[in-house]
């Protein structure tokens, strides 16, 4: 769960101050980060096309950069899914606002899936000293932060040690762009389906596979009409293709903001400072380019 950060009150700010303090000038706040509205070349990464997930709309295409080190069977569904023309032609059959949109059921109603067995749930994973996470925010009993564009929150690495494989519980957050995996009632009964954040929605946590995070289109995934189930005629995925399987001649050149780089932290200093105890990863802004 995306929690706000707890700022410390400590009782010596109501003890009286000696007289020659209380006459100087109280402190300057410190100053804010400014960002650039421009990344610099420095600034970006290319993300892998083996673990980019290109989804043509009605509505427009859509972009969503899969995390292997997050659900790594869930991320091999969704691309023998997608190879095997699965997602062809499949309808959002069920949007909620300010919630997400449902698709990749056969059946384009919620009750099917593909020939393929069940997958077990991998509602969290291990992060370890190699992985590469970007912390945005130390809560001391737990850090959140970035593995590319996904947003995750772990244990605390001081935990590290302690622990027989030296890695700790790591689990994806559920902000807008995020993709899970739906699944009925059991846990390990996910399938095909999956769906697209368009808000927020830490409920979801450790109850549902993330697996990746729109990085480019998420206009077109609000865009997808409103239904729970969704009225004829239904907006539909008219094709999904990995990046990497794209002609060369015809393949989009994508690059998305390393969570590693200048602007990124400037971002999140900019964020932290404007909103204080309130801060969420969801609000840092991850720009990309699509040409």
């Amino acid at each position: 769960m995306i929690r706000s950060l707890l700022l410390a009150a400590t009782a010596a700010l109501v003890l009286a101050a000696p007289a020659a303090a209380a006459s100087k000038k109280a402190a300057a706040p410190p100053p804010v980060a400014v960002v650039p509205d421009t990344p610099s070349a420095s600034d970006w990464r290319i993300p892998d096309p083996e673990n980019v997930l290109v989804i043509d709309t009605n509505k427009g295409r859509i972009f969503v950069e899969l995390s292997p080190l997050a659900a790594p069977n869930h991320v091999q569904r969704i691309k023998e899914l997608t190879r095997a023309g699965v997602y062809d032609g499949r309808t959002f059959f069920r949007v909620i606002d300010l919630f997400m949109a449902q698709t990749g059921d056969p059946k384009d109603d919620g009750t099917g899936g593909s020939d393929k067995p069940d997958l077990a749930a991998e509602f969290t994973f291990r992060r370890g000293t190699q992985t590469p996470f970007q912390m945005v925010a130390d809560q001391t009993v737990a850090e959140i932060g970035f593995i590319g564009a996904l947003p995750v929150m772990t244990q605390s690495s001081m935990l590290m040690p302690m622990t027989a494989d030296g890695k700790i519980a790591a689990w994806g957050l559920y902000c807008p762009g995020v993709a899970g995996m739906a699944r009925a009632e059991s846990p390990d009964s996910a399938n095909s389906q999956f769906f697209l954040m368009r808000q927020a929605y830490p409920s979801l946590e450790k109850r549902y596979t993330a697996f990746g995070r729109v990085i480019a289109g998420e206009d077109a995934v609000r865009a997808i009409k409103v239904g729970e189930p969704v009225d004829a005629p239904q907006d539909k995925m008219t094709k999904a293709q990995m990046l990497a399987d794209m002609p060369a001649a015809t393949r989009p050149k994508i690059r998305v903001v390393d969570p590693t780089s200048a602007w990124f932290k400037a971002e999140v200093a900019s964020v932290r400072a404007r909103m204080g105890a309130d801060f969420t990863a969801c609000a840092i802004r991850i720009p990309s380019e699509v040409k």
